[in-house]
């Protein structure tokens, strides 16, 4: 099996283009369901089979892409399937997670929802089925023994109990299933092939025993199928065509075909194999997820730093953006990496047509206008998006006092600087041009009013003489204001591949990942915002509304920046 890592080059394709929808996977399947395919006549059928043991991130993504989207282009159907064969840490709370997380994508399987445990009892007629056809066998090795026992390449497996009689093994495995037996003690193997130069197929373990409660079926059950014996079964029952999975089970098909060849099914899946998403800067392990979660380095599942798909929503992703991540990467049979860019890029794209603008002031200082009226207040109207003329206008106030950023004034500029600085004139947005006078600061030295006078002229920022104006910087009316928090999100670890060289992912772990901006200062507009908007805020970058937000405490997390990092090949 081709296990090669390398970085995946992103063309900026256009989404639903013809290059875009062709893959190896639809060729296969296009082969299949032709005249003389071996799905002639029948509908295409696929599958996404999730454990319920985590939330799902943005692998999985991908993965319920594939599965919906082939279903769709072939109009055919997509089972959803709870694979909940090992209930050590299953829970109802993912299952719930998982469905929310696939309608949020915009995939729906209709009444085609499954779990793995509604199918146990059928599972072990197929154990019996198969210890009576002398294809498998009780073995009490301990699991340190099998290992001891599995050979080499130029040495075959063994096993003391593999010619055990056939009533033999029917007694134990039902003993096995009455709890007569501690954990661990006997296990029921498949029996295949202890030579075999593919070591899934030296006798494979298909049913342990596992005192585990399940959340489905309680305590009935005390013996549980492994994976690679419960999947073509599942796959079988339920009509699927194509089972499509991550590359790691590419060496794990040949027992996925024996346990269909040597049951009596009509149906006969096929299984086909593509590489695994990998994303800069993160770590996809459900294992290495749960461990952030678990030790508090990060808030919960949802937290808008991790890939999660529940984290990402928090964070401002978008349905049409992750899909279209996932369409533009492509099918491969080459385990990749994609850079965390083109992630932002897809975003990016999608905020900047359908997000509304606004003005925020993260770090405020007032700007007091000295030639304005104190007791007045005027109004401008602005558009809410220029890409979208049906998000119409908003109305905003202006007054002798605003607040802008601190960024935006300095004593003494650097070369280049084209903002505000004694003598200099700036626009601000959509109201005035104004021309810094100087400033005030306390008595450590610190800067806390900055002056300015306005071109009443320059009304919405017309310049009546021509005059060149180079630097415009936004501002919120310090009379009329509602105060934010904002968090502003960056990559969880500082190294791009957190796991390289077996590394503790953990000692990457960036400080400076969040960081909580209170008492920002924003529009008053925003106060009538809904759970679901997003935002532009101008010159900074896209945001959206927390879910933790209320209308007297109003949170925003940034999505991404405005800047573009993502570079095209």
């Amino acid at each position: 099996m081709e296990d090669t890592k390398a970085k995946i080059e992103i063309t900026d394709k256009v989404e639903g283009s013809e290059d875009n929808n062709s893959n190896f996977i639809n060729t296969f399947i296009e082969n299949d369901i032709n005249e003389g395919g071996q799905f002639y006549g029948k509908k295409v059928h696929t599958r996404f089979p999730p454990e319920p043991n985590g939330y799902l991130h943005i692998g999985h993504a991908k993965a319920i892409c594939l599965n919906f989207s082939v279903a769709e282009r072939f109009g055919g159907l997509c089972n959803l399937r709870m694979d909940d064969t090992n209930p050590t840490k299953e829970d109802v709370e993912y299952v719930d997670a998982i469905k929310e997380d696939i309608h949020w994508l915009g995939f729906d399987w209709g009444d085609r929802f499954f779990y793995a445990s509604q199918y146990f009892d059928k599972m072990y007629e197929c154990a019996i089925s198969l210890i009576k056809k002398g294809l498998a066998y009780v073995c009490e090795l301990s699991a340190e023994q099998m290992r001891e026992y599995r050979g080499d390449l130029s040495t075959p497996a063994k096993s003391p109990f593999r010619d055990r009689p056939i009533e033999e093994s029917l007694e134990l495995f039902e003993r096995m299933k009455n709890g007569e037996f501690e954990d661990g003690k006997l296990t029921l193997r498949a029996k295949i092939d202890l030579t075999s130069g593919n070591f899934n197929m030296r006798d494979p373990v298909i049913y342990r025993i596992n005192r585990i409660t399940h959340h489905r079926t309680g305590d009935k059950w005390c013996i549980y199928p492994m994976y690679d014996f419960a999947h073509p079964i599942e796959d079988a029952i339920e009509g699927i065509t194509h089972s499509l999975c991550s590359l790691e089970f590419e060496d794990h098909r040949p027992l996925y075909d024996w346990v269909i060849a040597n049951l009596d099914f009509d149906s006969t899946p096929r299984q086909i194999e593509f590489a695994r998403l990998g994303i800069n800067n993160t770590v996809m392990s459900k294992r290495k997820l749960r461990a952030l979660v678990e030790n508090n380095f990060v808030s919960g599942w949802d937290d808008p730093r991790m890939p999660t798909i529940c984290g990402l929503r928090r964070r401002g992703y978008t349905p049409k953006s992750i899909r279209s991540f996932c369409e533009r990467i492509g099918i491969s049979k080459v385990n990749s990496t994609v850079e965390y860019s083109f992630l932002e890029h897809c975003l990016r794209e999608d905020l900047n047509e359908n997000a509304k603008r606004v003005m925020v002031v993260l770090d405020p200082i007032k700007l007091v206008i000295t030639n304005y009226p104190e007791d007045k207040t005027e109004t401008f109207e602005v558009e809410n998006n220029p890409n979208k003329e049906s998000d119409g206008s908003r109305t905003i106030t202006f007054s002798n006092e605003c607040f802008i950023e601190r960024t935006d004034f300095l004593e003494e500029p650097i070369k280049g600087y084209q903002r505000l600085y004694p003598g200099n004139e700036v626009r601000l947005k959509s109201a005035y041009i104004v021309k810094c006078t100087g400033c005030k600061k306390d008595e450590n030295g610190n800067i806390v009013e900055v002056y300015a006078t306005y071109d009443e002229e320059t009304r919405g920022g017309n310049t009546p003489d021509g005059r060149k104006v180079r630097g415009t910087i936004h501002w919120v009316d310090a009379k009329n204001y509602t105060n934010a928090t904002v968090n502003l999100y960056e990559n969880l670890f500082t190294v791009s591949d957190p796991e390289a060289d077996g590394k503790d992912f953990l000692e990457f772990l960036n400080p400076d990942s969040l960081v909580v901006k209170r008492e920002c200062k924003a529009e008053r507009s925003v106060e009538n915002c809904g759970k679901d908007e997003h935002f532009q805020f101008m010159r900074i970058g896209y945001f959206c509304i927390d879910k933790d937000s209320t209308k007297d405490h109003i949170i925003f997390n940034r999505s991404v920046s405005l800047k573009d990092g993502f570079k095209k090949r």
